[in-house]
């Protein structure tokens, strides 16, 4: 059993039935009245992202937690088929797992997988925070020099998502996109 006192940022913790990593703290001594803890965590299984605040010294359930990488296979309607990197076991986690990410997973690609340490069940999966993707197909209707404001389009990724990009990109182009947003960063070279 941990306290207050324990908290750091990556500090995995068991509060109201949910498993949360603070992101975020920080310990308050007012003049008056007794010390806190202000705290920002993020679930781990969800990302519902919560400001709590503890009074100093208070109990706190320590969760430990291993981050493991997997190599991303291929989905069907069981889930997402990753293998484990180090020993070539398969595994099928459920896609809400991944949450709206999992239309930005490429094969091949290397993902972060969160496991529950003492229970050995998987908690969350992350992806790269950027990736690097080809446009397949993109939508044409508004043209260069027809807008006065930053226009965007919709385009189509080689994964199957689509995003939003400026007007100059084309099919064939190679886009950065961050995974965690959808948003569209800027154009690579091949």
């Amino acid at each position: 059993m941990a306290t207050t006192s324990d908290i750091r940022n990556g500090f995995c913790m068991e509060f109201n039935h949910d498993i949360y990593v603070v992101t975020d703290f920080l310990h308050v001594k007012p003049g008056k009245g007794p010390a806190f803890v202000r705290t920002t965590l993020k679930s781990v299984t969800n990302g519902k992202v919560v400001d709590q605040t503890f009074p100093s010294g208070h109990k706190i359930e320590e969760v430990r937690v291993e981050r493991r990488y997997f190599q991303y296979l291929y989905t069907d309607e069981m889930g997402v088929n990753l293998m484990n990197n180090e020993t070539y076991d398969q595994i099928t986690i459920p896609e809400k797992l991944i949450g709206d990410a999992a239309k930005f997973l490429k094969e091949g690609m290397q993902v972060e997988v969160l496991y529950h340490a003492t229970k050995e069940i998987p908690l969350n999966v992350e992806l790269p925070q950027h990736m690097n993707y080809e446009i397949v197909q993109t939508d044409e209707m508004a043209t260069a020099g027809n807008t006065s404001t930053n226009a965007q389009k919709v385009a189509k990724l080689d994964c199957g998502a689509e995003v939003k990009v400026p007007l100059f990109i084309n099919i064939g182009d190679m886009v950065r996109i961050d995974t965690r947003t959808g948003a569209y960063l800027e154009r690579v070279k091949k």
